[in-house]
Parts: C-alpha cells; structure tokens; sequence
C-alpha cells in the first residue's frame, strides 16, 4: 500500500473558511462515492459548520484526563481500524493533550498518511514555525502552537482559502466566528484590520513562493529549457554607464502594466576584473532597482550576450531591457554589438527592447591609467636588478662557458625580474644592458659590438623583445591594480554619500568628520560668505587647531559655487583625490542648504500656527467666552435687581446657570492654556512606572453615573507615563465619547497588551466620525458636524492628542463594528515587564463615579 496524499487548506486567520471548504470537499467526494469519514473536526459553535458536519460519518474520539478535567483527542488507532479512503483531520498545528499517542496533531496525521490514508487538513499562516516571530511581532500574541514548515510544504495539494479582512471583521461582529462577548475584544485585539492585512499578505506570499518552487521543480525535472510566460521576469543589461537608470525605470513601468511583474537589473562583468563600468553609477543602479522594488544581481562572464541570455532563462524571465549601443559608428566593424546579438539568440520565447538614451553613439573609453604605483622600495630593487644583476651575472659566467642560448636565458631571467620588482622602465634597462654584454662578451666576434652570425641578431632581437613585452604586461597589471584599488575606495566613500542622501542624514558635523577620516587632516571647516567682498564665515568644523579665516589659509580648498569653499588643514593633497573630495564637498553645501531650509520651514509653520492660534482664540474670545460670561452677568443683574421677588426655586435656577457659566469659563480656560503649553513646547511629562488601573478609573470622575464601562485587567505590564497627563487626556477623550454616546449605549474603556505596547480603547455607539474628518478632529479649534457653537471652542481632542504625544504615546481613531468612534490610546509598556499580581484578577464592571461633575476634574470636560 502506497503513502496516503496530503490537502491543506491554508488561512490567513481564524474564520476565513477553512473548516467550511474542508466539509464541502467531503461531501463532493462523498456523492462521487468515496469513502471518507470525520477522524477530529471542531464546529466551535458555528452554525453553518455544524450543519455540514450532518450527513458525514464521524469516528469516536478518545477521552483523556489531564489535571482534574477530561478532553477529547483524535483517536488514532480508531482510525487506522476503520481505514478510510479519506479521512478529515481539522487544525493540523494542535497540541494534543498530554498522555496522547503524539505530541503534536501532525505527527498523528503522519502516521496515517504512513498506513496509506488521504487526509485533508487545515492550518493557519500564523502556525507555520518559520513565522511565529513574525506573526508575534505583527498581532503581539505570541504563537504557542506550530508545525514545521516541512510538513506543509510536504503537502500533494495546499489551497488557500482567502477573505477580505473587510469581510471578516463582519463576519466577526456578525458573530459568525466567536460568541458575542468576545466579539468586541477580538476585533479591537487581534482582527484589526492593520493585523489581518498582514497576515493575509503572509499567507499569499508564502503560497506564491510554494507554486513558484513547484514550477521551478517541474521545469528542472522534465528540463523544460524554454521560457514560460507564467508571470512577468524583466531582466535588465546594465554597462554600468549611466543609461542604466533609465532602463531601470522603463523596466518597471514595463513591469507596472502585468500582475506580478518582476524586475531584476543584471550587471555583467568579464572574468578579468577589467571594466569600464564605474562603481559609484552602479552603486546608485542597485539602490534604484532595490527602491523601484526589483533586485539587482552581479554575474561573471566574458561572452556578455550569453552570460545575458543564460542568466534571463534561468530565472524564467519573459522580457529583456537593453540600451541603445553607445559604440560609435566605425567601432560596428568589430562586431554587431551586445543588443544586436541578444536580440537575434533569445528565441521565440523571450522579447527583447531596445531602449534608446542619450549616451548613445558616445562612446565608451576606458578611464585613462594614472601610471602605477609600485612603492619606492619595489622601485629602487628594480632599478638594483636592471643595472647591477647583469654585470654581476657577466662576471660568474666569464669563467664557464654554457653557450649563447643558455646565456640569453640567464640574462632573460633578470629582465623578467626587473620587470616584476620595478616595472616597465628598470626592465628596460635591464633589456638594454643584458643585450650589450651578450654582444660584447657572449657573441662571436668576442669583446666586439658586432656579431657575425646573423642567427644571433635574431637571438638578440626575441630577447629584447620578450624582455619588453614581459615588462608591458607586469606594468599593465600594476596599473590594473592600483587602478582597481582606487576605485574601489572611491565607490565605497561615494556609496556613503549616496546613502547619506537616502537615508536622509543631515548632520553637517558628522559629514564634515568623515571628509577628515577619510583623508587623513587635522581639521575641516566649510566656509561662506554672502558676497565677494564680505568676510568668510565658518558654517561648521571639526577637528583640532586653530579656526581658518580665509580658504587661502588652508593646505586644501575646494570650492563649492561662488560663495562656499572646504578647507582642510594638515597635509597637501594629490590632485587624483580631489575628484573624491568635490563629492564631499557638494554634498556638504547640500546638507548645509537642507539645515537651513528646514529650519525655515519650522520657523515659518511655528509662525503659521502661532497666527492661526492666535486668530482661533480671538474668536474664542469673541464668542465662547463672552456666552457663559453674558449668562452670569444677566443671572447676577437679575438676582441683584429690587425690582422683581425672585421665588427660592427662581433663585436656585439663576444661581445655577452662574454655576454652569463658571464652570464653563473654568473648562475654556483649562483647555486654553494647556494647548498653549503644548504649542510653546513647555510640556514637560515626568515619565514613571505606573498601572493603568490607578489611574484611569480617576479619569473617570467629571463623567455621568453609569456611562462608563470599565475593563482594565490588574495582570496588564505597568506603563511608563506621566500620570497627571494621561489622567488629564484619558479624561478628555472619555469626556468626549460620554457626550456623542446614546444614553443607553454605556462607553466602553478597555485595555490590553499589544508586543510592547498597552493600549486604551474607547469605544462609543455615537454616530462615528468619516474617515476623511478622523485626523481633522485632533486639531485644536476644530468641531466635527453640527456641533453648536456653545459646546466649546475644540480643543479636548487637541490637548489629549498632544499630551499622550509627549509621553511617547500614539492617539487616533477608528469605526467602532456596528457603528460609533473608537478612540485608540497606545502608550509604551515599561521595562519592568508584566505585573506580578495573581492572574485572573480584573477590575470592571459599570463605573460609578463619586459625582457628575466632580470639582477635581473640572478643567478636563472636553470642549
């Protein structure tokens, strides 16, 4: 008997379906006449799987006592007695219960695969081992149950059963999933939309990476060589000349217009190091392509069109993007080009563009060689070897005669040793002598410049010129080398300018310290002044001495524009490294430039915002505070007046509405002033440990009797918050909910543990907030709707918004399920960790506070 075939049905989340398609396949095979039974499937209480467990045949489970309480498990041995063709294994990632035949509910699925039976089974993304960390890091629930990646990937057939996380969360709050009172919590926990998008982009990615391979495999087992279109792979040439960011781009828009597009940028180098491509272009290429969401790939090859061709079918490509050849025109005589020659062998299957730029018909000469540099010691041992080894090799010869030919390869030894210490010219030298004392001393007629035989001119002449060819090459490769160096240097300070630019690094000082590592002087100064006549200036410098008035002070200027210079001090440097060291300085003129334009920018908003502050609390002025001010004077003038015989109860009502003004003008105020604290920058929290339930129900006290719910676990880890600003803004935000609440919807305060955060949740069933308006709320003097003119100036959301931003916290909102505004408080959980307190403790249940409108918590009633 064959091993039995494995279905999964993989989910992004609990609910998605995957129980339900596991059903509806058993009953499809069943009409079909297959033999299928239910081995372990948990309905958890949902109807519509339960009604399709009706009609399939459902083997005994096995009970198992396990600390005072007895549990059911699948029962294995049961199963292999009936063998099945098909058996339903539900949740493959389970732990069974301890004293189970198997730890794990996989390895139980494996030993009846083993006996030969077909399961089909399901399992979520977030249980796969390889993304429990990421899974954790995403939701902050850590992930207790897993299954090796393996066993999934194992699988004969995995089907992913997608939704919307739209669609789920009414699902959710239809309670389609979990029972109503744990709707709430799960949707404000871990089916948040931001959770479930992710998990659902895990699970398409992790599916689309299993066809991927299964393609791959296919291909390479039955050597299917040719191209398949099955998503669209565009491979881009790169010479490393600067059309390279223009093919790039063109790639991706190329890649844009299908479903899945890929770009991979391809640089192909020969195999002897020798290039014309520049290191800092190509750097800037990769980061392109990486940015545009492609990736970039270095290849070796000395046939360019084929290393191209065989790379672009190894990865299944469809498309290739080339440039335009930047040859002139009397360089095609020494052949048709790279894209001519890939374009005419890619076949059938592979398309080719030819992307025109404007370095075409440019040229592409190689970087002039700057000459080697083989140190003073290498030189002078060449010149050593050139001059004195051939004297000193005439003079041990002149006693033994070992012919001419054997004597040339003496001589011939030393040139090539000249030429590997000291280069071209000391083996020159060596040349020169070596041929004169073979004339003179080695070659008949002796000790005459003359040669009778003409066979030895031909022997001296292979000699000078294999002497000057071996001493060619040797100086090429120094060249070569030090060339090669130098670049390299280059790109890796040009690389760090680029990536300064990138990751958007502003700081003049730690530039300016770099251009000092970098060429090794005592001090850097970037210098400036307003106009020719004006003095210089210093706009930033480091290092040690004196500070420079002048550039012509310095050992190094370089200029940058009219106005600016980088002087460097302590040593002259090379004109090769100024190249490098105008990089640096651009790139510091830019820097300086992007200081000071963004502080503009803050001066010019903090102006703008003071302005707009400024003309808000003019109105406030002119119109909030003046109503609650106009009350009380006409309540005071009327129980001032003589005229009229006020009753007790009319007395009563005008000392009220005095008492409702005051308290009015009290909140205006109090709001007031804290936004302009926060506007000032004055706001200075005193951050320490605290638990939220010392604080929050404090919160509560200038809020009505029995419209708050509160929920706050005692085990939740303590916070580190200042505790008079989150009272204040809890205060605030909760304040506002009570007020667009329905009377018999009670606000619902709850808290949990998100990784290493603790987040506050409000929720109210009022009529809820667009979603275009829900930042617009948190800005100060902004009312959302129809809010009369008298419900203060707006400015409660602002306050709070502010004051849990100064303690390094987040505020927003979202649409509370089934309509309302939940107000979100995420506030940084302290390092001390969780609580100690016995678990299973919580403080909840209706909130009763102490008065409506308690004297302490006057100032936070949101305006």
């Amino acid at each position: 008997m064959g091993r039995g075939k494995l279905r999964i049905y993989l989910g992004a989340a609990p609910g998605v379906g995957k129980t339900y398609a596991m059903l509806s396949e058993a009953h499809r095979r069943i009409e079909r006449g297959t033999d299928c039974v239910v081995a372990f499937v948990e309905h958890h209480d949902r109807p519509r799987t339960e009604v399709l467990l009706r009609g399939l045949e459902q083997l005994p489970r096995r009970e198992l006592q396990h600390r005072g309480s007895t549990f059911t498990e699948m029962d294995v041995d049961a199963v292999l007695r009936r063998a099945p063709a098909v058996a339903l294994v539900d949740d493959l990632a389970h732990t069974n219960v301890p004293g189970s035949r198997n730890t794990k509910r996989w390895q139980d699925v494996q030993e009846l695969l083993a006996a030969g039976i077909d399961v089909i089974s399901t399992v979520n993304i977030q249980h796969l081992e390889s993304l429990g960390d990421v899974v954790e890091s995403i939701t902050g629930t850590p992930q207790r149950e897993a299954v090796p990646d393996e066993v999934v990937r194992r699988a004969d057939q995995i089907e992913l059963v997608d939704m919307s996380p739209e669609a789920l969360r009414r699902r959710m709050a239809h309670g389609n999933i979990y029972t109503p009172d744990k709707v709430d919590a799960a949707l404000s926990n871990y089916f948040r939309p931001g959770n479930l998008t992710a998990l659902r982009e895990l699970a398409l990615l992790w599916v689309a990476d299993r066809v991927d391979e299964y393609l791959q495999r296919y291909r390479s087992e039955h050597q299917v060589s040719r191209i398949w279109g099955s998503r669209e792979r565009i491979v881009v040439g790169l010479t490393g000349g600067p059309e390279g960011r223009t093919l790039i781009r063109r790639a991706a828009r190329l890649a844009e217009k299908g479903a899945g597009g890929e770009v991979m940028a391809v640089y192909v180098a020969r195999s002897d190091g020798l290039t014309a491509a520049s290191p800092k272009e190509l750097a800037l290429q990769r980061t392109l392509a990486e940015d545009l969401g492609g990736t970039f790939h270095h290849v070796v090859g000395d046939d360019i069109p084929a290393a191209l061709l065989d790379f672009a079918r190894g990865v299944n490509a469809t498309q290739i993007v080339l440039g335009s050849s930047r040859r002139k025109t009397w360089q095609y005589v020494f052949g048709p080009g790279v894209g001519a020659t890939v374009a005419r062998e890619s076949g059938p299957d592979l398309d080719v563009h030819i992307v025109t730029h404007g370095e075409v018909a440019k040229g592409r000469g190689l970087p002039v060689a700057r000459g080697a540099r083989l140190g003073r010691a290498r030189i002078v041992s060449g010149w050593v070897m050139a001059v004195v080894a051939p004297v000193v090799l005439a003079l041990l010869l002149n006693g033994v005669r070992l012919g001419l030919a054997n004597d040339m390869l003496l001589f011939l030894t030393v040139t090539v040793a000249a030429a590997l210490l000291g280069g071209l010219l000391p083996a020159l030298a060596s040349a020169a002598v070596g041929s004169f004392l073979l004339n003179y001393f080695y070659t008949p007629p002796l000790h005459r410049l003359t040669i009778a035989d003409p066979k030895n001119i031909v022997a001296i002449s292979i000699f000078v010129g294999v002497a000057v060819s071996v001493a060619s090459v040797v100086d090429l490769a120094a060249r070569r080398t030090h060339q090669a160096a130098r670049l390299r240097a280059e790109a890796e300070i040009l690389s760090f300018l680029a990536g300064s630019v990138l990751r958007g690094e502003t700081s003049l000082e730690a530039l300016l310290d770099r251009v000092r590592e970098t060429f090794g002087m005592e001090s850097v100064a970037l210098l400036e002044r307003r106009s020719d006549v004006d003095p210089w200036t210093c706009a930033g410098r480091v290092g040690t001495g004196g500070p420079l008035e002048r550039p012509e002070d310095a050992d190094v200027d370089m200029p940058v524009g009219d106005h600016m210079a980088l002087a460097l001090t302590g040593r002259v440097l090379p004109a090769s490294d100024r190249r490098v060291l105008a990089a640096f300085a651009a790139q510091a003129a830019v820097v300086l430039d992007r200081r000071r334009l963004r502080e503009e920018a803050d001066r010019a908003r903090s102006l703008a915002e003071g302005n707009r502050i400024r003309t808000a609390l003019l109105a406030a002025v002119s119109h909030d505070l003046r109503t609650p001010l106009a009350g009380i004077k006409a309540a005071v003038s009327s129980l001032r007046s003589e005229d009229v015989e006020w009753s007790e109860e009319d007395r009563a009502e005008l000392l009220e509405g005095i008492e409702d003004g005051a308290d009015r003008l009290d909140h205006l105020v109090g709001n007031l002033l804290d936004m302009s604290r926060l506007q000032t920058g004055t706001v200075t929290p005193l951050i320490r440990e605290i638990d939220l339930d010392e604080v929050v129900p404090m919160a509560l006290g200038g809020v009505p009797e029995d419209s708050v719910d509160l929920d706050v676990p005692e085990t939740l880890p303590m916070v580190a918050v200042d505790a008079g600003l989150l009272e204040r803004a809890m205060a605030n935000v909760v304040e506002n909910a009570v007020k667009y609440s329905p009377p018999d919807a009670p606000v619902l305060v709850s808290a949990s543990a998100i990784a290493d955060r603790v987040e506050v949740r409000v929720v109210d069933r009022g009529p809820g907030v667009p979603d275009e308006a829900k930042d617009r709320i948190f800005e100060p003097f902004q009312r959302h709707g129809d809010a009369p003119r008298g419900a203060g100036v707006g400015l409660g959301l602002a306050v709070a918004r502010g004051f849990a931003e100064a303690m390094n916290g987040t505020l927003a909102a979202e649409d509370t399920p089934g309509g309302g505004l939940t107000m979100v408080l995420s506030l940084r959980a302290a390092d001390a960790g969780p609580d100690t307190r016995p678990e299973g403790t919580y403080r909840s249940g209706t909130y009763r506070s102490e008065g409506a409108h308690s004297p302490v918590h006057a100032e936070r009633q949101v305006s």
